[in-house]
């Protein structure tokens, strides 16, 4: 049975627990913690939660049980993809805003997995029956590029590029601040946040991480940036912007607390994926348009004075 281990930061205090957890965990839903509850499988300081009601306190130690499930009925579902292009091995997918990548504990359905397994059978096995064909994943409320392998020999050949960085990955943000220079390079290891295991952060001892950034063009209060992944860490250009103070615009877990361009998840779109060819062998890339949601925000920002 896997487990989920939460600290309650203070803006949580004497909040209800399917709340808190809700917004503590950002992967479950307050139904799916109130059955949690109901069915026994949550704690607080070592002490069983019995009324889903609860409220916790700061510095609480939460732990969640996540009780094993049927993972072969994960369903195939009619929803609609944009493919940039599809072959005997690979699919490359354009994913929007607000989706998923993979099924989860109370997220089962709706996601780019549920939707690919609709579009086609062949996807690899490797990561198994909940994320068939994920070579890669990118944020829910990041846009952009992925590439999915359509069998097992095309997936550990992508695989083996994106361990050893030799893959092109390439992302534009919107970060708060007027960035001066023209380029540079954020060098910093990033590892789980001893105070909140829902974030990354910058710290000693933590796992290798290069982002090079360019500026595309400067505003008022805001930056437009492409950023290169050299390393793939766990949100690692969130991390790294809010580490030199310049916060990708909309970020709910990095970003500022007082927006002058109010929207709902990172202004974050993975724009370009470039890598070899697992059967050719040839190098290809892939150039994604913006999204409106991303256009219709740069048009926001252009104003702000």
């Amino acid at each position: 049975m896997d487990k989920i281990e939460i600290l309650v930061t203070e803006e949580y205090n004497n909040v209800r627990i399917d709340k808190a957890l809700s917004k503590l965990t950002e992967k479950l839903t307050r139904s799916y913690i109130q059955k949690l509850v109901e069915e026994e499988h949550i704690y607080i300081n070592g002490e069983l939660v019995s009324n889903k009601k609860n409220v916790v306190k700061t510095d609480d130690e939460i732990i969640v049980e996540i009780p094993p499930t049927k993972e072969m009925n994960i369903k195939a579902e009619d929803i609609e993809l944009d493919f940039v292009y599809e072959d005997d091995d690979i699919i490359i997918v354009n994913k929007k805003q607000g989706m998923v990548v993979h099924p989860a504990p109370g997220n089962w359905e709706g996601t780019l997995v549920n939707a690919l397994m609709y579009h086609t059978e062949k996807l690899s096995s490797i990561n198994g029956v909940r994320r068939p064909g994920i070579v890669h994943r990118i944020d829910k409320d990041t846009s952009g590029l992925l590439m999915i392998a359509k069998n097992d020999y095309a997936h550990n050949f992508l695989s083996e590029q994106l361990k050893e960085h030799t893959t092109t990955r390439k992302y534009y943000a919107i970060v708060h601040g007027n960035i001066t220079q023209s380029s540079g390079t954020i060098t910093a290891p990033i590892a789980r946040d001893k105070k909140n295991r829902l974030k990354m952060s910058v710290q000693a001892g933590g796992r290798h991480a290069v982002t090079h950034f360019k500026v595309i063009e400067r505003f008022s209060k805001y930056t437009l940036l492409e950023l290169q992944l050299e390393t793939g860490r766990t949100h690692q250009i969130r991390v790294h912007m809010a580490y030199i103070n310049h916060q990708v615009l909309g970020d709910k877990l990095y970003g500022r607390t007082k927006e002058k361009v109010k929207w709902d998840g990172q202004v974050l779109h993975a724009k370009i994926l470039g890598f070899i060819h697992p059967t050719t062998k040839e190098y290809i890339e892939f150039d994604s348009e913006l999204p409106e949601y991303f256009k219709n925000i740069l048009k926001k920002v252009k104003t702000i004075r």
